[in-house]
């Protein structure tokens, strides 16, 4: 795969954080730190537009030179304006990103299509603004080779979409539709005779595409107009690193992009609207997509942080969705600031896309650098770009050099050796581990051809270690090369670079915050796809081998975090200590194998394994260098302490009861007795016991008067 040089990705940003967090309550993180840049209220960067007063605006878009997305593109800023196609939606945004482009000019919802979903995703990804909107009216044509005319076409090519639109117009002339990649590349497919599908040639097939891609690849046009539906508009999106909103006015009809995100209860979007209605605020457009993952980590993060007790999973909806807005108002007009400040007591997240000028207007610095590019004389030839410096920084392998190949260098290289030359030097002799990793071993006397044949130092070092090793290498052998630390705590590192290095050394703060799972198998780990990695680029003059660099992660499909070393301590220090503290305190015989566990053992053996097969000064430097590491060990000390207590109390109390049952039991059977012995010494019991003499009955009185009679 060729490595590009990109806007590092932002998308993820909050698993690192989250998945560190969630191991404790008492992370410490900075709130207004850049954490949170990505998500907070405002997009859209403070670095200017990089244009020059002699180059004519660069402007990204999707597609093959001549597609629809390139004339849309011409029609808002102009002729002369350098067009440069990009395969994806999202290499548009790295473009802007990463500086190589202005603008990047992309659809977002055609009248008949719908949505692009895509970039309404890459919007909230990536850190542009919306400074501009064109709705553009798309005209399909029919084009074919030169001298091919209407009659001979039996095919035609196109994407899909396009040749929907133009059905009834294809079934008039008894025309199969074949569908492609793009509309654009169909006429270009046709105007080079190759990679035509099926039973299609350059004299039986024809294109529909835009006019330009006609002009573009030297088709004629058999028709122009050929579309089902005479309502076809796209809607064009202009995107920046800067936002326009202090050029709008009053007198400037302007509109203005949000996404938001809601507690799950009854009425909240209705009661979110509201907010816009009660205003008079109209509201032009919203559309719901599914919440991100970074986004849903940064909620979830952003939760533990105000003290809400949302730590179980069964909590939280598995359904989340954010709710793009676009209402016609400028985000500084008094009513959408009261109506903003109004969503934010209700909406769980809120970050303003853009605020710009409606129907095709430009303002500000886009409308000066339009109009300069008018003023131009460009050579034609350079209307167009096909390709950017980046699409072939990536092509050379780099040259990376790691100091220290214990079983973290080794867990790197096994990586980046597969596509890059790595080389590793150790005070240790590491030449078998080196050997059976198709790792060239320098021993420490070779320092110096080691470095010569290094444009990347990774220095995977424990920390207690760090600035000693730093000592040993050759500053004036580091000029013009790239230095990478990889700590698990970035402070301390950065400020030893920047105190033994000069200018002429670029330095780079990375943790990877993924690692080998075990000893037994140093180079193992289940996968690098979604783990994250926080930088900083603390001094860095060749951006484009810091991002080659940086690529070897996103390739791996890596959550690329950018964060200062600072932010990163004071988020991630206290829960990689003791997350580490933890593993070390549960070893395998506290954690026997089962055939059935649970997912909180499941958990906890995974901690273990991940922490397993980190050497002890790892860990040592995660307690020299955290100023509150001793606070927390205490705290665990105390924790544990009171868990025995309270294990203790439990277990008193419930003897406590069993022996009080026991004496009641004793207490009852002595006084029976007791009782029972009372009752037989007074008598009582045997009167009770013997049974009463049979009476005899009265006599009769005249049964008793007959037999006294006298004489």
């Amino acid at each position: 795969m060729i490595l590009r040089s990109r806007k590092r990705r932002a998308v993820g940003l909050w698993n690192a954080i989250f998945l560190l967090s969630s191991l404790m309550a008492g992370t410490h993180a900075a709130p207004n730190s850049k954490l949170t840049s990505l998500f907070s209220d405002r997009g859209g960067s403070s670095t200017v537009n990089s244009m020059s007063s002699n180059t004519p605006m660069r402007v990204a878009y999707q597609g093959e030179p001549g597609a629809y997305s390139e004339k849309a593109t011409r029609e808002l800023l102009g002729s002369k304006v350098t067009a440069i196609g990009r395969p994806s939606f999202e290499d548009c945004f790295r473009a802007v990103a990463s500086m190589e482009c202005d603008y990047a000019c992309l659809p977002i919802e055609n009248s008949l299509g719908g949505s692009i979903h895509e970039n309404y995703d890459l919007m909230l990804r990536y850190d542009l603004t919306i400074v501009g909107e064109h709705e553009f009216r798309v005209h399909h044509c029919l084009l074919a080779k030169p001298g091919v005319k209407r009659e001979d076409i039996k095919y035609a090519i196109s994407h899909p979409q396009a040749l929907a639109q133009c059905d009834n117009f294809l079934r008039g002339l008894d025309i199969s539709p074949i569908p492609t990649y793009d509309t654009a590349g169909s006429a270009k497919m046709i105007s080079e005779g190759t990679k035509l599908p099926g039973k299609c040639t350059p004299e039986n097939t024809a294109a529909i595409a835009s006019d330009l891609a006609g002009t573009t690849y030297g088709l004629n046009c058999l028709d122009k107009g050929i579309e089902d539906d005479d309502t076809n508009f796209t809607r064009f999106l202009l995107l920046a690193r800067k936002g326009v909103v202090e050029f709008l006015n009053k007198q400037i009809p302007s509109k203005t992009s949000v996404v938001f995100t809601l507690h799950n209860t009854a009425g909240a979007l209705y009661k979110a609207l509201a907010c816009f209605s009660l205003r008079d605020i109209d509201c032009s457009k919203i559309e719901s997509r599914p919440t991100s993952a970074s986004l849903l980590n940064f909620l979830k993060f952003r939760s533990q942080q105000q003290g809400r007790k949302s730590r179980n999973k069964a909590d939280l909806p598995r359904f989340r969705y954010c709710f793009y807005l676009d209402f016609l108002a400028s985000e500084l007009d008094e009513n959408t600031q009261n109506a903003l400040s109004h969503l934010r007591e209700q909406a769980d997240f809120i970050r303003i896309l853009g605020s710009y000028p409606t129907k095709s207007r430009l303002v500000g610095p886009v409308k000066a650098a339009a109009e300069e590019t008018a003023n131009m004389v460009i050579d034609p030839k350079d209307f167009s770009l096909a390709t950017l410096p980046s699409d072939l920084a990536g092509t050379k392998p780099l040259n990376i050099g790691i100091v220290g190949f214990g079983t973290f260098g080794q867990f790197l290289s096994k990586r980046m050796s597969q596509k890059h030359r790595v080389a590793c030097i150790d005070k240790v002799d590491k030449s078998k581990d080196a050997q059976t990793l198709g790792i060239e071993y320098y021993p420490l006397f070779d320092m110096g051809e080691f470095l010569e044949k290094s444009d990347i130092i990774i220095v995977a070092v424990p920390m207690i270690d760090f600035e000693d090793v730093i000592l040993t290498l050759p500053a004036d052998r580091l000029r013009g090369k790239l230095v990478v630390e990889v700590c698990p705590l970035s402070a301390h590192p950065k400020s030893v670079l920047l105190r033994h290095f000069g200018p002429e050394v670029d330095i780079l703060s990375t943790h990877p915050m993924f690692g080998p799972t075990s000893k037994e198998d140093p180079y193992s780990s289940p996968s690098w796809d979604g783990r994250p990695l926080v930088y900083e680029k603390v001094r860095i003059m060749d951006a484009r081998r810091c991002d080659d660099f940086l690529s070897i992660f996103e390739d791996a499909r890596c959550q690329l975090v950018e964060m200062t070393a600072e932010q990163h301590d004071a988020s991630t220090a206290d829960a990689e200590f003791v997350t580490h503290l933890t593993g070390r305190l549960l070893d395998r015989q506290l954690l026997p194998a089962t055939p059935v566990s649970s997912k909180e053992y499941a958990a906890l053996c995974d901690v273990a394994d991940m922490t397993s097969g980190d050497s002890f000064d790892l860990f040592f430097g995660m307690f020299k260098f955290n100023d509150r590491a001793k606070e927390h060990l205490n705290k665990m000390r105390d924790n544990l302490a009171r868990v025995e207590r309270q294990l203790a109390a439990k277990e008193a109390y419930i003897e406590a009861r069993e022996e009080m049952k026991a004496t009641d039991r004793q207490r009852l059977i002595s006084e029976t007795k007791s009782l029972l012995q009372d009752i037989i010494q007074s008598g009582e019991l045997n009167s009770s016991l013997v049974k009463p003499a049979a009476s005899t009955p009265p006599a009769d009185p005249q049964e008793s008067s007959k037999g006294s009679k006298k004489p």
